[in-house]
């Protein structure tokens, strides 16, 4: 595994239940700032464990291509959504 998604996994996994970033900010996060693809690419992996359902667009729409295992898993966290975006803001 490459430092860079070290990083980033670290950063995601640092994401306590019902915090919901964008991948941009997961980015900032990892000291990676303008970075958000490289985040997609690693969280397209996923990988045992990761949150990756608390990574979302940053217009809050949910990203992943299963939506509904998604929805399923933030609203399990009490997070709001609604027509398949996270209500309340995202960094």
């Amino acid at each position: 595994m490459t430092e860079l998604a070290e990083r980033i996994r670290a950063a995601v996994a640092a994401l306590q239940p019902g915090e919901v970033v964008s991948y941009s900010e997961v980015a900032r996060r990892a000291g990676l700032p303008g970075r958000a693809r490289a985040v997609g690419a690693v969280l397209a992996e996923r990988g045992d464990g990761l949150p990756w359902w608390r990574v979302v667009h940053r217009d809050g729409s949910l990203s992943a291509p299963n939506r509904a295992e998604q929805r399923r898993r933030l609203e399990a966290e009490a997070v709001d959504v609604v027509d398949g975006r996270v209500i309340g803001g995202v960094p």
